[in-house]
């Protein structure tokens, strides 16, 4: 029984004030890419063993807790993986979500290349945005940063499926590593000026422990904004919202915009409002957590839902999580902790 004190449609709040507002989840660990800075191949390869069937959220687990997080202040859902498009009948989940009530944002990251083949459904299902992962137009870089060798071609006809479908705008988000695709940023931002589209570049991160980061591979937001304006001059844009992880930035001709996710170089940990479920059912506070809380044992141990919304309130009221601006005085990568991998949290 649930306690006298329950927490239901009390906004969630951390010990920094920081309420919950935001949900990632990631509805599979397996994806059709191997980037290095992800899931690389020599480690993820033929013979890695993902996780057994049943040991996923259902898509009726997955509707529940978000329920259950929707009456603790959570108004934007994003839908991730691994690439949650390899998940068989994803759109099905997406109708489910969309009769939560709370909900105002329903979202999807995609590495794109399946999109041509599912955007018309995920649009008539209820989807709201789309957004596409894309490092490069160079084909050449693309091939080594995706680890299958794959061409941009599938990937570009999926923006232009989604477009095509309602989708609008969409975000297209470009981590950039320097010496790896740094030099071609500026063709990207160029490709998709005037489109509507939102370029959003990403500061190299070290989320994880197997992608060998090192801070001498980042390319800082202040870098990236003077390559593209020293090409196409832009300016600063007023935030969307509070807590928006992107700095906006427009063209001055009237152009459109872009983002740079500086997390780095410019920590915004103070804003951040973010949860995220595993694919096993882990609740994890942080991107660059070691660790997450098991809420999958609880509900399929019978648990209701003010039991498992007072366990989730619980978590976030302790929550105290601010790795990226403490991260300078954290020593090199070889003396940190290890911690979830992108691929079970989708970035």
């Amino acid at each position: 029984m649930a306690s006298e004190t329950s927490t239901k449609n009390i906004p969630a709040t951390d010990q920094f004030g920081r309420r919950l507002r935001d949900l990632r989840i990631s509805v599979t660990d397996r994806c059709n890419f191997r980037c290095p800075y992800c899931m690389p191949a020599e480690i993820y390869g033929e013979r890695y063993e993902f996780l057994p069937r049943n040991e996923l959220l259902t898509f009726e687990e997955i509707a529940r807790l978000t329920r259950i997080f929707a009456g603790l202040g959570v108004t934007k859902v994003r839908l991730t993986g691994g690439e949650p498009l390899i998940r068989a009948d994803v759109a099905q989940l997406v109708r489910m979500l969309t009769s939560i009530d709370g909900l105002a944002d329903l979202t999807l990251t995609t590495n794109g290349y399946l999109l041509a083949r599912f955007a018309e459904e995920l649009k008539a299902a209820g989807l709201g945005r789309i957004t596409v992962s894309l490092d490069s137009l160079d084909d050449e870089v693309f091939r080594s940063m995706n680890g299958r060798n794959f061409d941009t071609a599938p990937v570009l006809e999926g923006i232009a499926a989604a477009e095509r479908a309602g989708f609008a705008p969409i975000k297209i988000n470009a981590v950039v590593q320097r010496g790896v695709n740094d030099h071609t940023v500026v063709d990207l931002a160029r490709r998709f000026k005037g489109t509507g589209h939102i370029v959003r570049f990403i500061e190299y991160m070290d989320v994880g422990t197997l992608n060998r980061w090192n801070m001498s591979e980042v390319v800082t937001a202040a870098e990236i904004a003077r390559m593209i304006g020293d090409e196409m001059p832009i300016e600063p844009v007023e935030p969307n919202y509070a807590g928006e992880v992107a700095r906006r930035w427009r063209y001055v001709d009237g152009g459109g915009e872009i983002g740079i996710i500086a997390s780095v170089s410019e920590p915004f940990c103070g804003a951040c409002t973010r949860a995220r479920l595993s694919t096993d059912g882990r609740l994890v506070t942080c991107l660059f957590a070691a660790g997450g809380t098991d809420l999958r044992g609880p509900m399929r141990g019978g648990a209701d839902d003010d039991e498992l919304r007072d366990l989730i309130a619980g978590i976030w009221s302790e929550r105290r999580d601010r790795y990226s601006m403490d991260r300078s005085t954290l020593g090199s990568d070889e003396t940190t902790p290890a911690r979830i991998e992108m691929y079970q949290l989708g970035g």
